[in-house]
């Protein structure tokens, strides 16, 4: 009896395994890894003069596909409609500087952080005197915008609630309405602000770079895949410890020769 018990029950694991092969499995199987993302976010995925998508995430995911030994295939989605996109099987996974959020956890299982970044200020240089923490812009007279469907839409109805709020469906635009004078203040990631005074900021914004929140990145998968939440897991793990993460890293973040390829 005993041993008739045991044989059903790696004869019912055996058929669990194959109803619910995972992300990787399939993706191995297919040869091709679907990864959603938004290419708006410098410098983890942007377009470039020649209409690619390049960035850090952008050559993370093309490390992650060269270990699985498939091609990689970029699906650009609006970031508002990212995760309702891959819980519709529109692609394998989310890559799009993605902060892990509790609501978002809800919804989407996620990965280990790949890196952590914070919510920072673009503000108008008129308001150096006046302006210097997100602190001070919690008041009727400002106006402050970000882009729809972000963390940092998220932090500006919660933490300044008493501004006025317009958002953007893009960071350009919502960049560009500080710089023409129609908003006050931009607020979104460290690592694209940095980028971004500089390259839109046309000697009209000023970066307030201390970071006022803690937000882990990570890849979004769907719930209950943890076969492949272990793999991508382990891969990260071992790039971070052979070099292949820092010298992704240090491409994007310690230079700027990438920025001659922008338009």
């Amino acid at each position: 009896m005993k041993r008739f018990l045991a044989s059903l029950l790696l004869s019912a694991c055996a058929l669990s395994g194959l109803a619910h092969a995972g992300m990787v499995d399939d993706v191995v199987k297919r040869g091709t890894l679907r990864v959603g993302m938004d290419p708006t976010y410098m410098p983890f995925e942007m377009t470039n003069k020649r209409g690619e998508i390049i960035g850090f995430e952008v050559d993370l995911l093309k490390a992650m596909a060269k270990a699985m030994g498939v091609k990689l295939e970029l699906v650009s989605t609006g970031y508002d409609g990212i995760i309702p996109a891959l819980l519709t099987d529109k692609f394998d996974m989310i890559g799009s500087g993605m902060t892990l959020t509790q609501e978002r956890n809800l919804r989407i299982n996620f990965s280990e952080p790949f890196i952590v970044v914070g919510q920072t200020l673009l503000i108008r240089k008129e308001l150096a005197n006046d302006v210097k923490s997100y602190k001070d812009l919690n008041d009727p007279k400002y106006r402050i915008t970000s882009k729809i469907g972000t963390t940092g839409e998220m932090v500006a109805k919660k933490l300044i609630a008493q501004a006025k709020y317009n958002g953007f469906d893009n960071e350009q635009e919502a960049v560009m309405d500080v710089v023409n004078g129609k908003a006050d203040a931009f607020i979104y990631d460290a690592p694209y602000n940095v980028v971004a005074v500089t390259k839109a900021g046309a000697g009209k914004l000023l970066f307030i770079e201390e970071p006022f929140t803690y937000e882990p990145l990570a890849f979004g998968l769907k719930k209950g895949d943890y076969d492949s939440l272990n793999w991508i897991n382990n891969f990260l793990a071992q790039a971070k410890k052979d070099g292949t993460y820092d010298r992704i890293h240090a491409k994007w973040f310690k230079n700027t020769d990438w920025l001659k390829d922008m338009e």
